[in-house]
């Protein structure tokens, strides 16, 4: 019988992977419209949703008083989200991930303004730290004018904004509630794509473009199972072995090698986003920050 912190560490090794999974089909898909990526992610993601809404919420299940911020919520998560694929598609894997990573970095920045919170020395300097490993990654990207390296970047800034509200919703409403709202953006705003073209799957690439919404559904299940059962500081390094994929799968797969430079950057990004991790834990402040929710 596992113990809570051994159920904790092994919900958030699952999370990692369905993650990582689901970023490695996305930029398999490459050869399908975006937008119907997104159907995909919405709708099998929305799936998963129902069988935990609790029975006596089935009838007013979609009820709120905070909707207008459930609405910036996915505004904001639609842009990451949308931003995050496009990396994807036109990046190598572990340089997505790893500037994925500075999420954190950004979500300190902002609290500042939404959240009135004051931040310390040993944070900004953290920020500094991120912000410097930010401009080593995406270097090479700018210096050769490669549009795409901002995307991730984007990625971040609506990701940092979906953290402050989703802990400013999670006063009053239910993560599930949240999630499923999110997931209910994702498929309706695909919807406005149908013009620009889709295309019909095979069998096998109908699969897989539904396991994108699979894996992005369980993967935030899993998570939130992990921050129940574990203690936030014990299971959140563990996010880190994302990079440890992508990196193996961006070889095996499309033949990517990171540079040094990736490398650096990535450590420094990950060093940063450690030290206000552990900043904010010994303040006794909510830290979770969920990828895609």
């Amino acid at each position: 019988m596992l113990s809570k912190n051994q159920l904790g560490f092994l919900y958030m090794f699952l999370s990692v992977c369905a993650f990582s999974i689901m970023d490695l089909i996305v930029k398999w898909s490459e050869n399908y419209p975006l937008g119907q990526v997104l159907f995909f992610r919405g709708f099998f993601g929305l799936l998963f949703y129902f069988f935990i809404i609790p029975k006596e919420r089935f009838r007013n299940f979609y009820y709120t008083k905070r909707l207008g911020l459930h609405f910036l919520r996915c505004i904001f998560g639609l842009i990451a989200l949308l931003s995050i694929f496009i990396a994807l598609r036109n990046l190598p894997l572990a340089t997505v991930v790893s500037i994925s990573f500075a999420a954190p970095i950004f979500t300190t920045f902002f609290s500042i303004f939404f959240l009135s919170e004051k931040v310390g020395i040993f944070r900004w300097l953290a920020v500094l730290i991120g912000f410097f490993g930010i401009i080593i990654i995406t270097e090479p990207g700018f210096s050769s004018l490669n549009i795409y390296y901002i995307y991730p970047i984007i990625f971040c800034l609506g990701l940092s904004y979906v953290a402050i509200a989703i802990r400013q919703l999670s006063t009053t409403e239910p993560v599930w509630l949240i999630s499923l709202n999110f997931s209910a953006a994702i498929m309706f705003a695909s919807f406005f794509s149908i013009p620009f073209g889709w295309i019909m799957p095979d069998i096998i690439d109908l699969i897989l473009l539904s396991l994108i919404g699979v894996f992005g559904g369980v993967a935030n299940l899993w998570l939130s199972q992990s921050y129940k059962f574990s203690e936030v500081s014990l299971v959140t390094p563990l996010k880190y072995l994302a990079l440890i994929f992508a990196i193996i799968f961006g070889f095996l797969i499309w033949d990517e090698v990171p540079t040094y430079k990736t490398l650096f950057g990535a450590l420094l990004v990950i060093f940063s986003s450690v030290i206000i991790f552990r900043r904010e834990i010994i303040l006794k402040k909510q830290v979770s920050v969920q990828r895609h929710e």
